[in-house]
């Protein structure tokens, strides 16, 4: 079997380098009618998908944080849809000049955008990238080569083989799109296909991105993972932040950047209960510092509420109905915590005032 896999995935990835001379020579129109090809027939393929994916979630436990980044309805693939159409609308990235100039001999060098060629993508329950990953690639003119994980294989692979079937249609090349054996052989396969492709990008867990950037002969362009904070400053409104705290924890608690630290500054700690009263309908669990717990006990439910350290708790991306809460004296303590601690992902303070806005905006390193 493991020959096998080897031979599949060195197949493939063959077949996607192949593809890209095929790619590069179709125009910017016959890329966005494909892409928009693709997306209106999602509708017609909606039960497919669904069913497929049906499977994949009758074997993780609902419990699991990756079951709802797994999961794909009818709402989602509308999403999924409406962004495939906005990418076909935006304009062409390929053969931009981007520089150019004359030399002393009278030769003129441009700087041309150019697409990269193949593209490995290693990532883990989460459908949606597939088309995501596909439509970004094909729209900048690159083949990609997927590596998802085995807990979403049936969605992937039926993902694929629609829109396989839909380039076919077109005359285009399918191997534009591959999807890789979900086993771990097919990544060590991948990341080290130095000849093939030209670009790895990993996404998911901090273990994944470490096994990735350790091991990839292949250049990799590292994505992080998702402990992000909100500030809550001297001068924040109560009321806005109740709210922003509220629907960055609870609105999808398994995405990356969903909360996981609220830090507050300490002479808004009497403030506390009420910016964490709307999480109690969402029983979200509070791992707060001593001083945080202190005003919490008895406005928060006990079940609800830990005691917590930044020693202790400060690392950890959630990933579910879980967050810390830790007490910071002012905004430059909360920029050093959040730059030392912090994955650099999606990173907020709230408060009124421009100075701090400003420091923090400036100071804090996230994309």
């Amino acid at each position: 079997m493991e020959e096998d896999i080897k031979t599949i995935t060195l197949n493939k990835i063959q077949a996607a380098h192949d593809a890209i001379f095929d790619l590069n020579a179709l125009s910017g129109e016959q890329i966005d009618t494909a892409l928009r090809a693709v997306a209106s027939t999602i509708k017609n393929h909606e039960k497919e998908i669904i069913d497929a994916n049906a499977s994949d979630l009758q074997k993780m436990d609902a419990s699991d944080y990756r079951y709802d980044r797994l999961k794909l309805t009818n709402s989602r693939l509308d999403d999924i849809k409406s962004s495939i159409e906005s990418i076909a609308m935006l304009p062409s990235p390929i053969g931009n000049i981007l520089d150019w100039g004359v030399r002393s001999n009278g030769m003129v060098i441009r700087r041309v955008s150019v697409p990269l060629g193949v593209i490995g993508i290693i990532y883990e329950a989460r459908p949606n990238v597939t088309f995501d990953v596909f439509s970004l690639c094909f729209k900048s003119g690159n083949v990609c080569l997927l590596k998802g994980s085995k807990d979403a294989f049936n969605t992937n692979k039926i993902v694929v083989d629609i829109i396989k079937d839909i380039l076919s249609k077109q005359e285009i090349n399918p191997n534009v799109i591959e999807l890789l054996p979900p086993d771990h052989e097919a990544m060590d396969i991948l990341i080290t296909a130095t000849d093939k492709v030209d670009l790895v990008i990993p996404r998911g867990s901090s273990g994944l991105i470490q096994a990735v950037r350790n091991n990839s002969k292949v250049p990799v362009i590292e994505t992080g993972a998702g402990i992000c904070h909100t500030y809550f400053d001297k001068s924040g409104d109560v009321k806005i932040g109740a709210q922003i705290v509220n629907n960055s924890k609870t609105r999808r608690v398994s995405v990356c950047n969903a909360l996981d630290t609220l830090l507050i500054n300490e002479e808004r700690l009497n403030d506390l209960p009420a910016l964490c009263d709307m999480l109690v309908d969402s029983n979200v669990k509070l791992i707060a510092d001593s001083h945080a717990s202190e005003v919490l006990k008895g406005h928060y439910p006990d079940e609800l509420l830990q005691r917590g350290s930044v020693e202790q708790d400060a690392h950890t991306e959630y990933l579910s109905y879980a967050m810390n809460v830790f007490t910071v004296k002012n905004v430059a303590e909360a920029v050093k915590h959040i730059n030392t601690i912090a994955s650099r992902h999606s990173e907020s303070i709230i408060t009124e005032d421009a100075k701090a806005a400003a420091y923090f905006q400036k100071q804090v390193d996230a994309s």
